[in-house]
């Protein structure tokens, strides 16, 4: 299929990892569903997707699978229409992307679904794939200055023409600051490298990496496009506070108060984000704090960078993760 225009692609977004780091929140909610500012993690990607004119989605679920699909719908509340995959076994992202090939048919952005991402000129990776430069694929990147970070992720090594060389999982001793960041674009021709992806010894399962250094050594053309601003993993609960602190702060308002918020008499709320139905009884100071759904804050309560859900309170210390 000749790929034109955005509405020639599929998406995809993986969305079936358990989450443990989350706990406890990963037990009744799947990470690209945890709240950032009223809307589910994933929506923003769903968005993105059908901000460039992508219209057909497909999804794979795993934990709590049900979950996002009770959420999600159809996606006619996005601009899209999902389509559910389920992942049976969590082995891996590889893994997830062998399960799509019987329902992609044309060449698609693949986006994990439990990563933040600000982005500028996302549409390029588009205009770049379908400007006869005969690309199998680009990976959008960032130039990280936290080696950390890096070494969490990985690294994307090119030559003198901006082609992709290398791709390095994890690494100990980065050879460059330009790292991967969980939104590819691939031709159909990708899958080859999937199915021939080996299992890790070290963690056991099948990374997208080793399938794009396949990919590579077979002889196809991927291109890094720099084209991710910030990408922010929700790994830890103190990742999901951080995360909607940031947004908030870049809107401008004091607080973030979802609809049918309730504020007891004599509170105060200071760069606080809250979800429908939360409830805040009198006399509360809060500072830096998020309330999930349902959430319910006791009269008296003083908390600084505190996660309130509806059964369970949650300290996020500064620099905690």
């Amino acid at each position: 299929m000749t790929v034109r225009t955005p509405s020639d692609l599929m998406g995809v977004i993986l969305a079936a990892g358990k989450g443990t780091r989350m706990r406890p929140f990963s037990e009744h909610w799947p990470k690209p569903l945890l709240p950032v500012l009223g809307k589910p993690l994933m929506a923003y990607q769903l968005e993105m997707m059908a901000a460039m004119g992508i219209t057909s989605v497909v999804v794979v679920i795993g934990h709590l699978g049900h979950e996002v699909v009770r959420t999600l719908g159809d996606g006619s509340a996005y601009g899209v229409k999902i389509q559910y995959v389920e992942q049976e076994e969590t082995l891996g992202i590889a893994h997830a992307v062998s399960r799509l090939e019987p329902y992609v048919d044309r060449p698609f952005f693949l986006f994990l679904g439990d990563i933040f991402f600000d982005t500028e000129n996302l549409p390029s990776m588009v205009d770049r794939f379908c400007g006869g430069h005969g690309l199998g694929g680009l990976l959008a990147c960032k130039r990280e200055p936290d080696l950390e970070a890096i070494k969490r992720n990985f690294v994307v090594l090119t030559g003198p023409d901006g082609l992709v060389q290398r791709v390095v999982e994890k690494p100990r001793f980065p050879r460059t600051d330009l790292k991967g960041c969980g939104i590819y674009l691939f031709d159909l021709s990708f899958f080859d490298a999937v199915r021939r992806t080996p299992r890790t010894a070290m963690r056991n399962e099948y990374e997208i990496t080793d399938s794009i250094q396949i990919f590579l050594d077979d002889g196809y053309k991927v291109e890094a496009a720099e084209v991710v601003k910030a990408d922010m993993n929700v790994s830890y609960p103190a990742d999901l506070l951080q995360l909607n602190l940031r947004l908030l702060a870049q809107s401008g308002q004091p607080n973030f108060l979802a609809q049918g918020v309730q504020i007891g008499s004599q509170s105060r709320l200071d760069r606080c984000v809250a979800m429908a139905g939360a409830q805040v009884g009198a006399n509360v100071q809060l500072t830096e704090c998020m309330l999930f759904p349902g959430a319910r804050v006791p009269d008296g309560k003083v908390r600084a960078r505190t996660i309130f859900t509806p059964d369970a309170e949650i300290r996020c210390a500064p620099g905690e993760a």
